[in-house]
C-alpha cells in the first residue's frame, strides 16, 4: 500500500465514520459501466465544499485493491447494483491530489516533473521484476507494467482530486498550465492501461482554440451535470430526513440552502451548509463563510456591457439569459459578461436554468454574500444603500406610512440606481424586490402568485412563529397606485392566502413615468 498507489480506505473511513453521512454510493454503479470503455474518461466539476473529495476517497476505497472496503459498503446503494461485488478491490488505483503536489513543489514549473517523479518512485517499487531503475517516463513504465501484467483485472485507474487548482491558484501561469495538460494527456490519452480516469474539480477542462488537450473526457459540470446531476449536492429528499432527524425546520433550510436547478434533478442543496446547519443547529451562512466576499466581488465588479444590470435583475429575484459555451473554463480569459455569469455558476454563487439558460441567485446564504460584495463597492453605492436600508422600507409598509414607502421607493429607484431600462412592470418589479431585500428574513417572497382570478406581482408570506401581516403587492407603470389596489380586490388576490388567517396588507405601487415618482396606496384587509 502507497501513498499514490493503491492509498486504501481511511479517508472513505473517516467520511462514513462522520456524523452526518450522506449514501451517495449510487454513483459506483455508473463509474462501474464505464470501466474498460471508450467512455472511461469521466470529469465532474463542482463548487468547493459539495462533496468532490468525498467522493473521489468513496471511489478509491471501492477500486483499490489493496484493502478490504466491504463493511464501508454495507447497506449502502452502490450493494444493489449487479457489478458491485464484480469490481470492488480488484484494481491498481492512484490517487492524486493535484492541489497536494502543487503545495509539495518548490516551485509550480515542477510540478509536473514532482507528481511523475513521486508516482514513477512507487510503480518501480511495487513492480520492481518488470522496471528497472533506468526507466525515467512513467506512461512507458505504466505501459510494460500493462503488458507483462497477466492478472485478470490489470490495468489501472486513476482518481484525480483538485485536478484544477493550478489554474485556481496560478491563473496567468499560462506555460506552466499548459505542461501540465499535456502531461495529463501523454498520462491518460490513447493508453491501453488506463481501465477508468475519473477527474474532479471546480472548473470543467481548460479550452486551447478550437480544441482540448484533454477532450477525451465526458464532462459532467454545473451547466450540464446530465446523468450525475443527484450527486451534485443533496437532494430534496435527503435534506428532509436530515432535518426530521435533526429536529430542524425544513422550509427554513429550503430558503437557505436550496436553489440549485438541473433538468434531471429540481432542488439540489449546498451539502456543506446543509450538514453545518444540522450539527450547530442553527440556519446560517456556512458556506459562503468558508471564502471571503472579495472572490465574488472581484468578479462583479468586471467592467462588462451588461453585467451590472445581470447582477441587479438576480438582486431583485429575476433571471438573466447567458450562452454559457463560449466560457473558456479558466478564471482570467473573460471577454463579456456571460462568461463572468458562467464562472459564478462554476463556483456556486449562481444557479443555472439549462432550458433557458438563465442564471439566477439561488438561495438567501448566496443572496447575502451578494450584498455583502456590493456594499460600500465603488459603483454599487446606490444599491448597496437601498439593500442596507430595505428594513426601514418594511417598517415603513408595515406601519401604512404611504409617504414615506413612496419616498423611499424614489430613492432606491435613480439614475444611478437602476441600470434596468425601466420602462415596465417587470423592471418595477426587480426594483420593489431590491428595496424589500431585508424582508426575506421574515418572509417568503412569491413572484407572480397564481390568484383567484389572475397573478399577484409579489406575495409576501410570513415565516413560521411570526406575526407580521402577509402582504399582497401589485405593480403599476404609468398607471395609478388606486388601480393596482382595485385590480388585487378584483382578481381576488386575498383567495392565494386562504390558508393565513391574520391580517393581510394590499400595496398598490404605481410609477408615474412623467413625474419620475412612485404612488403607493396601502389597506388593511382581512380573509
Amino acid at each position: 500500500m502507497g501513498i499514490y498507489l493503491n492509498p486504501g480506505n481511511e479517508a472513505f473511513k473517516i467520511s462514513v465514520a462522520s456524523e452526518i453521512y450522506v449514501d451517495k454510493s449510487g454513483m459506483i454503479a455508473f463509474t462501474n459501466r464505464r470501466l474498460g470503455q471508450e467512455k472511461r474518461f469521466i470529469c465532474v466539476s463542482r463548487p468547493r465544499r459539495f462533496g468532490k473529495s468525498m467522493a473521489a476517497n468513496m471511489l478509491c476505497a471501492y477500486y483499490c485493491r489493496e484493502c478490504d472496503s466491504r463493511a464501508l459498503f454495507e447497506g449502502r446503494k452502490a450493494m444493489k447494483a449487479a457489478s458491485f461485488k464484480t469490481h470492488l478491490n480488484q484494481y491498481d488505483v492512484f490517487f492524486l491530489n493535484v492541489q497536494q503536489f502543487l503545495r509539495a513543489a518548490a516551485e509550480p514549473a515542477n510540478l509536473v516533473h514532482y507528481i511523475e517523479e513521486q508516482l514513477l518512485q512507487e510503480v518501480k517499487e511495487q513492480y520492481s521484476e518488470w522496471l528497472n531503475d533506468d526507466v525515467s517516463n512513467l506512461p512507458m513504465a505504466l505501459a510494460t507494467v500493462f503488458a507483462k501484467d497477466r492478472r485478470e483485472n490489470k490495468g489501472f485507474i486513476f482518481i484525480i482530486d483538485e485536478w484544477d487548482c493550478i489554474f485556481r491558484e496560478r491563473k496567468d501561469d499560462k506555460q506552466t498550465q499548459k505542461n501540465y495538460l499535456d502531461f495529463l494527456r501523454d498520462l491518460l490519452k490513447d493508453r491501453a492501461y488506463v481501465k477508468l480516469a475519473y477527474m474532479t474539480g471546480i472548473l470543467p477542462i481548460k479550452k486551447y482554440g478550437t480544441h482540448s488537450a484533454l477532450n477525451i473526457f465526458d464532462e459532467f459540470s454545473m451547466t450540464d451535470p446530465k446523468r450525475l446531476a443527484e450527486y451534485v449536492g443533496f437532494t430534496e429528499e435527503e435534506v428532509r430526513k436530515l432535518c426530521c432527524d435533526y429536529g430542524m425546520d425544513f422550509e427554513e433550510a429550503k430558503r437557505w440552502y436550496d436553489g440549485y436547478r438541473f433538468k434531471q434533478i429540481s432542488h439540489v442543496y449546498n451539502p456543506k451548509s446543509i450538514v453545518d446547519a444540522m450539527t450547530e443547529e442553527e440556519f446560517h451562512s456556512y458556506w459562503t463563510n468558508t471564502e471571503t466576499y472579495e472572490a465574488l466581488k472581484v468578479y462583479i465588479d468586471m467592467n462588462f456591457d451588461g453585467l451590472k444590470d445581470a447582477v441587479i435583475t438576480m438582486l431583485g429575484g429575476g433571471r438573466y439569459r447567458i450562452n454559457p459555451r463560449k466560457f473558456q473554463n479558466d478564471m482570467t480569459s473573460f471577454e463579456s459578461k456571460d462568461d463572468v455569469l458562467t464562472l459564478l455558476v462554476h463556483l456556486g454563487y449562481l444557479g443555472y436554468y439549462e432550458e433557458k439558460q438563465e442564471v439566477f441567485i439561488p438561495n438567501v446564504e448566496v443572496a447575502e454574500e451578494f450584498k455583502n460584495a456590493v456594499d460600500g463597492s465603488a459603483g454599487w453605492e446606490r444599491i448597496g444603500d437601498a439593500l442596507v436600508h430595505s428594513e426601514e422600507l418594511l417598517y415603513a409598509t408595515l406601519q401604512q406610512d404611504e409617504v414615506a414607502v413612496a419616498e423611499r421607493m424614489d430613492q432606491v429607484h435613480t439614475d444611478h440606481t437602476s441600470i434596468l431600462s425601466y420602462n415596465d412592470e417587470n423592471s418595477l418589479s426587480c426594483v420593489i424586490t431590491i428595496a424589500y431585500f431585508s424582508a426575506q428574513k421574515d418572509y417568503t417572497l412569491v413572484r407572480e402568485m397564481p390568484s383567484g382570478k389572475g397573478y399577484a406581482d409579489i406575495i409576501f408570506l410570513p415565516r413560521r412563529h411570526n406575526n407580521k401581516p402577509a402582504l399582497v403587492v401589485e405593480l403599476k407603470w404609468n398607471h395609478s397606485a388606486e388601480g393596482a389596489i382595485s385590480q388585487i380586490k378584483k382578481k381576488q388576490y386575498g383567495k392565494a392566502l386562504e390558508e393565513y388567517r391574520g391580517n393581510l396588507l394590499l400595496v398598490g405601487i404605481n410609477y408615474n413615468k412623467k413625474t419620475k415618482k412612485h404612488q403607493c396606496i396601502i389597506e388593511t384587509y382581512c380573509l
